[in-house]
């Protein structure tokens, strides 16, 4: 048995599945806005709860926001801004009284998608969300990428590439640089971009759903949104060369991007042919919690 969670900013998932998948438990709660040490006990709650419906001691796997340093162990750009600076890693451990492994969602995403959604089977997996926020996370053989510096994936703060005249002016990111993908493709960038060109939807969802109704803007608008995430993505082909990519999280669900976008990419990827499949995740919203459950292999943990 093995234990995800799923620590969001507004609610902490945990399920427990077994060595095939299969799910056993879950329950949701609702995340201590602000409140670092009562976010702890909340995690601990859930587990106690979950061992007990079990009736097993299982292996902790957490999905987080930002990610954990790797010079000094500590949270770091979570935009639960209670977690950032904190040893949270340790903190669970000393409090669960065993290992636990931790991972940025988007890593967990990709995760969960190689293992056992829709990039299983393929050795190289590179996971996207689409969402409030643009995130990425590699998967090589069922195990996460973090890299030297632990941002393997994270692609939504490099420039968009090549930008064009629809593209400018440059936008400014809260990260302070300037054309980050993040600021284009998420769904805010997406919305900020329709209202730039004369639509007024308030979310990403509403410019979808008028351009599925024939608004001419709104139609525009998605088409430039699906050059722009070809070229970002085909940028990752380029450098990873992964055999899935998979999407995720509330763009995600716009399935014409599934047909699009790989008609758009093929100019600006490096080969003769490019044999990478865009797929949505199969998982859909469960990918993140069931991600973190696999952070800890068949047959790893022995507790």
């Amino acid at each position: 048995m093995r234990i995800g969670i799923d620590l969001g900013g507004t609610k902490i998932e945990i399920r427990v599945i077994d060595d095939d998948g299969c799910e056993r438990y879950r329950r949701r709660a609702a995340t201590p806005q602000g409140d670092y040490e009562r976010t702890l006990a909340t995690i601990a709650e859930l587990v106690a709860g979950a061992e007990r419906s079990v009736g097993g001691h299982c292996s902790v796997g957490v999905g987080t926001p930002g990610s954990r340093s790797p010079l000094s162990g500590r949270m770091r750009n979570a935009n639960s801004t209670c977690l950032n600076g904190r040893p949270l890693a340790e903190d669970l451990e000393q409090l669960l009284a065993r290992p636990v492994r931790l991972a940025n969602d988007a890593n967990c995403l990709a995760l969960s998608e190689a293992v056992d959604g829709a990039g299983a089977g393929a050795r190289v997996v590179f996971g996207v969300i689409l969402g409030t926020g643009v995130g990425g996370g590699i998967v090589i053989d069922r195990r996460v990428w973090e890299g030297a510096n632990g941002i393997g994936g994270e692609w939504g703060h490099n420039p968009l590439p090549l930008p064009g005249d629809e593209d400018l002016p440059l936008p400014a990111c809260y990260c302070g640089r300037a054309a980050c993908i993040e600021t284009y493709l998420s769904g805010p960038g997406m919305v900020a971009d329709h209202r730039a060109h004369g639509g007024d939807a308030t979310d990403a969802k509403a410019v979808v759903a008028a351009a599925q109704a024939g608004d001419r803007v709104a139609e525009l608008s998605l088409q430039r949104y699906e050059r722009r995430l070809a070229r970002a993505l085909a940028g990752v082909i380029n450098i990873l060369d992964p055999e899935v990519i998979v999407l995720g999280g509330g763009l995600s669900n716009c399935g014409r991007l599934l047909v699009t976008v790989p008609r758009f990419w093929a100019r600006h990827v490096f080969a003769d042919r490019v044999d990478t499949r865009l797929v949505a995740s199969r998982h859909g919203d469960s990918s993140g919690v069931r991600g973190a459950a696999w952070l800890w292999a068949v047959g790893e943990y022995r507790g």
